[in-house]
């Protein structure tokens, strides 16, 4: 009884605050650079551009972009209206909320702004003396994001990552702003130049009234050198051109031209961490399976053994006829895989896979493969740039698949960014395995969260 009574004083304690504190998150300001300056002033009163009807800035990820655009909007509508309605979207309401509104918050409140968050109705409300605003959260991913946004009157509507959200959704949006005074502000990294934004809104700038600002790296001041360069490791190619660069460029010509068949088409002998098996599969074109090899220590991806059988060229083969070559080849590289992942349009390979108990005796998971092409893509990349991905020589279809696998010029001319459909199998179950294993593992979790958008690019 006496044990029960001083715990009930102890939980009195708590809730009195007397022996508990709970450490609060804060924000330290650090300097902003005269682009950040200029995207929180260029609404002032004293502003040459104050009469712009809105703001864009896109550029380079990491470039202080958000931070300030975020702020300012806020201090904006804080400043110049009082009871009114205003929006904010990102790609989705949960990546809006962890790359923007948890820092705006911080922000707003070492600022002396009272904030409420009513998450079940996606609703921010701010407050600072006799002034109260109310601040709507949108997802804008696809087509029918426009639906949630039709009705509402907004004094202002800000978009983070713009680029990743459908025109239907932007057009209907900036349509709500029909308050006297209100203004757009967007905010994203480049993707093709030929991209509905980029022709719509950067391009017709001037035309609709609008401020333009372009950002780089060295935009942030609170960005160390280190920081810059390890970033700039991440990408290649044209994403290289897009993200550290900041250009709205082109995908073109070869898709990883960072590979080197003398860097990577190499022999490795390792402990390996896990081992397991990705592929891709056709009837007429080509089947291929890899083994894969993970190294904790050196972070490492690598291709142990391949099989490819292409039967247009040499004849075609059964479901079942895949699954017994498939259990040989493991037996001939004398390896037991933690999971075998297949291209998820292949659900008759799959079906079959897990029908047959050799695979359950040594249980060997059946899983359909991640496959977002993009952001695979960009994962390859980065691994191959940083020499973290590499094949054995034996691998002879993937090395040539390598060279050929371009971008579609033809799908370019029509404003679609593709890759050549041809003789891609073995690209294809590349992008397989270091994607779903890293989505499985979270072996490449701050990349993948960086590419896919999930995690903060400014």
């Amino acid at each position: 009884m006496k044990k029960i009574d001083d715990l009930k004083k102890k939980w009195s304690k708590i809730k009195n605050n007397k022996t508990h504190t709970v450490k609060k998150a804060t924000i330290k300001f650090k300097p902003f650079s005269k682009k950040q300056k200029q995207v929180l002033t260029w609404w002032n009163d004293n502003s040459p551009v104050k009469d712009k009807d809105g703001i864009i800035a896109d550029g380079a990820i990491r470039s202080g972009k958000t931070i300030s655009m975020s702020l300012s909007y806020a201090i904006w509508a804080m400043s110049k209206f009082n009871g009114q309605n205003f929006g904010m979207a990102g790609k989705t309401i949960g990546s809006f909320r962890r790359n923007v509104l948890f820092w705006l918050k911080l922000m707003l409140k070492a600022r002396n702004y009272q904030i409420q968050d009513k998450r079940a109705d996606n609703l921010l409300v701010a407050s600072k003396g006799n002034t109260t605003n109310y601040f709507y959260i949108f997802g804008g991913k696809d087509e029918r994001s426009q639906d949630l946004i039709q009705g509402i009157t907004l004094a202002g509507m800000f978009f983070d990552e713009v680029a990743l959200m459908p025109e239907s959704f932007v057009n209907q949006a900036t349509g709500r702003c029909s308050v006297e005074g209100s203004k757009w502000w967007f905010n994203c990294n480049p993707g093709a130049p030929f991209h509905w934004f980029k022709k719509n809104w950067i391009d017709k700038a001037k035309e609709k009234n609008l401020l333009y600002l372009h950002f780089t790296m060295d935009d942030n001041l609170s960005l160390p050198e280190k920081i810059k360069n390890r970033y700039k490791s991440m990408y290649a190619g044209v994403f290289y051109l897009r993200y550290i660069l900041g250009q709205w460029a082109v995908a073109d010509g070869a898709v990883y031209p960072m590979f080197n068949p003398e860097v990577h088409a190499v022999e490795l002998k390792r402990n390996w961490t896990r081992i397991f098996i990705a592929g891709d599969f056709g009837i007429q074109n080509a089947t291929t399976f890899g083994i894969f090899g993970y190294y904790a220590p050196e972070k490492r991806y690598h291709q142990i053994a391949s099989y490819y059988h292409n039967g247009r060229e040499e004849g075609q083969k059964t479901v079942k006829e895949y699954v017994a070559d498939l259990k040989n080849f493991i037996r001939e590289n004398m390896v037991i895989p933690e999971y075998i992942t297949i291209d998820p349009s292949a659900a008759a390979l799959m079906v079959e896979l897990r029908k047959d108990t050799w695979f359950s005796r040594h249980n060997i998971r059946i899983i359909p493969a991640k496959n977002n092409v993009e952001i695979g893509i960009q994962l390859v990349s980065y691994l191959l740039n940083i020499n973290k991905l590499t094949l054995d020589p034996s691998c002879t279809y993937d090395i040539e698949e390598f060279s050929s696998y371009v971008w579609d010029s033809d799908k370019l001319d029509k404003g679609k960014e593709e890759v050549v459909k041809l003789n891609d199998h073995a690209m294809d179950k590349i992008r397989y395995a270091i994607m779903t294993d890293s989505k499985i593992h979270r072996t490449l979790d701050r990349a993948l969260k960086l590419f896919s958008g999930k995690g903060t690019r400014e």
